[in-house]
């Protein structure tokens, strides 16, 4: 499943351009990785929040995938924004709540990790995913 998984990813120029990589995928959960590169951070040396955002929806969206086939679109989500996300590299891993026949409901956890591979939650989120068709 992990290796499908990543398929879809390298599918995404957004986020081969981002250079984010699946680590786990499957029906309990999803962990996407992104190195916090100075590209992707603001003026104030934070993680730009629609860095933290996009990797919210795609980890809650592959969450939902896991449960209702590759065919899925994110059709809402939340985010809450808990600290400044600072170090070296960003880790979303994002479960499923609850699946019905057509949507999901799904959340996820955004953590930054610093130098010394301390991981710190920076935001959290949850989200409705649907099947396409």
């Amino acid at each position: 499943m992990l290796a499908m998984g990543q398929q879809v990813l390298a599918s995404q120029p957004f986020s081969v351009f981002l250079g984010t990589q699946l680590i786990a995928f499957n029906d309990e959960q999803v962990e996407l990785h992104l190195p916090l590169r100075d590209e992707l951070k603001q003026q104030n040396g934070f993680a730009h929040g629609g860095v933290l955002s996009y990797l919210a929806d795609n980890a809650l969206t592959f969450a939902g995938g896991a449960k209702l086939g590759p065919a899925v679109l994110t059709a809402e989500y939340k985010i809450n924004y808990l600290r400044p996300a600072v170090g070296r590299q960003l880790i979303a891993r994002a479960s499923v709540i609850y699946a019905g026949k057509t949507t999901a409901t799904c959340r996820c956890d955004v953590f930054c990790v610093n130098e010394a591979g301390v991981e710190k939650m920076c935001a959290t989120a949850q989200g409705t995913i649907a099947k396409v068709g």
